[in-house]
């Protein structure tokens, strides 16, 4: 529901929004120029007695002072019968330039305000002010649950592409988006009577006057008393009308003032609801508040970026659901599928089995697990579809799901079977699947059945399954679905550097090129300038399947596109039949392979300080990370190997990265040289240091072998401790970040 109340407003009114956003840009800039502009006087200097008279010297024919909430100071005048207005000094009164109102300014201004409509335009404003005030309000209860609850709403956030930037930015500007759709908002409502305009302040004119010889402007004692500064509006008499008064209009309130005795008549203050709506325009607009009004401006910056990548994200959101049959609501639901997946190759078996039930004449229901309901009302069969992030952590879509599970109440005679999907390469061999088997047989739900975990989407496994849930139900279910083949790519391999063949563990870092396919002429005349490497960055994942039709392998990227090239580097295994294959390649050769997307394996943007942590082979995508660090960001690195006359990998690499300060720090331990030290001693003889760039919000990232990582994450947890801080905890902020193999 709440993402319907945040997508549906956003992407219905998302161009008008963005005119609103652009021209109240534009806007928001106007109450710092006039600011910077205005010559302020200092409080108490001058008298609005003092101001008058010294703009009258200068203009005998004034007829009206004004001054703008931002301190400029304009004097309405009539000279031999032509009218005029000239911005004036406060302090000399005399003419800084003429008035002229910007018509360009005057047009965006009707552009904001109506749409350029008039009323109709106006009353559309309101509408799309009042849709903002929701989207903003959704998605503020939408990213705390994403965070984990409202004390989390600030930490780091995980993943990348469209929602991150969403988040981030949406994180930033909220608080000056929802102030401005609120105020505009109520603006609207007050000029459509929606809401009661406040009372009107102003007094009524006075019964009767002095009608004595008019006094000096300068002498009024009424207008002595009150600071130049509070001035709003002051309206002359009519020449030669002593019956005529002044009209005053302050900060305080207005009245009227006697040309003659300068005595204050009929004064009405300000009442508190045309204070508060005096407010709610100023602090829309900025105006007297400029240093508010560029805050707002800021805010209203990001809306088309929101714009684009909310419609990206509901975009991709849509194609899997269209992909989908249709979910039935959760009240009716007989039974439910939710789903954890990092990379959405799960939902195809969802799709499968949803038609399947549907088939067999059920109402079903189909959510990721992080949208899981407190309560299903009418279902007895619930199906747990995950897969495992990393090394036993939840997929992107069911990081949640854990701490819903709480407080979910089961139905009677709810039955649930759980369907992990993972490589069994990996010894947490979908982890992530048993502990929410685990978790709900613990909750006091029943096993429809045992769990069950697909090695790499294997259909025969999915099939096989499917049987034995069909047989548990009683109903038909015949699932045939298979995954899609990856999409895969030729590329040459063009350099490789050895290390490590002296101490018994050959290591090589490979470098390729895409080989580039056969083209049409459309395509030579169009993309001869393009690259043809596949879109990835350091971290992603580079699949190669050996000769003889074994299972592909992944390993991690130590470039980007943007090198131009494809990198990995792969230490070679005993009896290990892909990384064998690698290391027999000579330039020249080629491989066929392809890249998957490994987001949750990123640093962090920002100049927030990060601590690579990595051995052998691991420092691959480290060393990725670093050749990115244009913008020399605080970047440390604590590598291990064994021998540093053999296998200290990247040597010449990082020797330039310190010299140009993409890498702030570098710290290795051989395990093969006189001193016989590991990653992990080479932590903690740095731990004071590595405790302090914690404490500054710093952001870690492991990558090798499983043993290894797990002794990195003890050390990290014994430096913590006075900081009454664990790995678990900065795991759970995006600060901890591995991949391990």
């Amino acid at each position: 529901m709440l993402r319907k109340l945040h997508g549906i407003p956003g992407l219905v009114a998302a161009l008008l929004l963005m005119v609103l956003a652009i021209s109240g840009v534009v806007l928001s800039a106007v109450p710092a120029i006039e600011r910077s502009a205005a010559i302020i006087p200092a409080a108490g200097e001058i008298s609005i007695a003092d101001l008058a008279g010294r703009v009258v010297v200068n203009y005998p024919g004034t007829e009206q002072i004004e001054r703008s909430l931002s301190g400029e100071v304009i004097v309405y005048y009539n000279h031999d019968g032509q009218p005029g207005a000239d911005l004036v000094n406060p302090l000399t009164g005399k003419s800084i330039r003429p008035y002229q109102p910007s018509a360009v300014l005057r047009w965006v201004k009707n552009l904001h305000r109506s749409l350029l409509l008039d009323d109709a335009g106006r009353m559309v404003a309101g509408v799309l002010a009042a849709l903002m005030a929701l989207i903003c309000v959704s998605g503020l209860y939408m990213l705390a649950r994403r965070m984990g609850g409202w004390k989390a709403i600030l930490r780091p956030v995980a993943g990348s592409g469209s929602p991150r930037i969403h988040t981030e930015l949406a994180r930033f500007a909220v608080i000056g988006l929802l102030l401005s759709a609120l105020t505009g908002s109520y603006m609207s409502a007050i000029r459509f009577g929606v809401l009661p305009e406040a009372a009107s302040a102003e007094p009524s004119f006075p019964a009767q006057v002095s009608g004595g010889t008019p006094v000096p402007v300068s002498a009024l004692n009424a207008l002595k008393g009150f600071d130049a500064n509070e001035l709003r509006e002051l309206v002359f008499p009519y020449p030669d009308d002593p019956g005529d008064v002044y009209s005053l209009s302050t900060t305080q309130g207005s009245g009227f003032i006697d040309q003659s005795t300068g005595e204050l008549l009929q004064f009405q203050p300000r009442s508190a609801g045309s204070q508060f709506q005096h407010w709610m325009i100023r602090l829309h607009t900025g105006e007297g508040l400029w240093w508010l009004g560029l805050l707002l401006g800021v805010a209203a910056l990001t809306v088309p970026v929101l714009s684009v990548s909310g419609f990206q994200i509901w975009w991709r959101r849509r194609s899997a659901s269209l992909r989908l049959g249709e979910s039935a609501s959760i009240e009716a639901a007989e039974a439910v599928i939710l789903v954890g997946s990092e990379g959405n190759s799960t939902w195809g078996f969802v799709r499968d089995l949803q038609s399947e039930l549907n088939k067999a004449g059920m109402k079903v229901h189909c959510a990721p697990m992080n949208d899981m309901a407190k309560h299903y009302p009418q279902a007895h069969a619930l199906f747990i579809l995950t897969s495992t992030y990393g090394d036993g952590a939840a997929p992107s879509s069911a990081s949640q799901f854990m701490t819903r599970l709480e407080h979910f109440q089961a139905g009677e005679g709810l039955e649930f079977a759980v369907l992990g999907f993972g490589d069994q390469q990996f010894p947490k061999f979908c982890q992530y699947a048993l502990d929410v088997d685990a978790a709900l047989s613990n909750k006091g739900l029943q096993r429809m059945h045992p769990a069950t975990r697909i090695d790499r989407g294997s259909a025969l496994q999915f099939r096989e399954w499917g049987e034995a849930v069909s047989e548990r139900m009683g109903i038909p279910l015949v699932l045939t679905h298979n995954p899609a083949p990856t999409v895969t790519s030729q590329f040459e391999l063009v350099e490789r550097v050895d290390y490590g063949v002296a101490v018994q563990a050959p290591t090589s870092i490979l470098r390729f090129k895409p080989v580039e396919s056969r083209r049409n002429f459309w395509q030579v005349l169009f993309l001869r300038n393009r690259s043809t490497l596949p879109s990835f960055e350091a971290g992603d994942l580079f699949g190669v399947s050996p000769p003889g039709g074994e299972a592909a392998r992944l390993y991690s990227l130590a470039s980007s596109a943007s090198d131009g090239q494809l990198e990995i580097c792969v230490r070679k295994q005993t009896h290990g039949l892909c990384s064998g294959y690698l290391h027999s390649l000579k330039p020249g050769d080629r491989v066929t392979g392809y890249i998957q997307k490994n987001p949750g394996f990123r640093p962090a943007g920002g100049a927030r300080p990060i601590i690579l942590v990595g051995a052998g082979a691991g420092i691959g995508p480290l060393a990725g990370f670093i050749r990115k660090n244009t913008e020399r960001n605080p970047m440390y690195l604590y590598w291990g190997g064994r021998n540093p006359q053999s296998d200290f990998l990247y040597q010449p690499e990082l020797g330039r990265y310190l010299t140009d300060h993409r890498l702030t720090g570098l710290n290795t331990a051989f395990s093969r040289s006189a001193e016989k030290s590991y990653v992990q001693d080479a932590i903690i003889a740095d731990e004071t240091a590595l405790r302090q760039l914690i404490e500054k919000g710093a952001q870690v990232l492991v990558c090798g072998g499983r043993e290894m990582a797990a002794g990195v994450k003890q050390v990290f947890d014994s430096i913590l401790k006075p900081l009454c801080m664990d790995v678990d905890g900065l795991r759970a902020e995006g600060r901890y970040l591995e991949d391990v193999y």
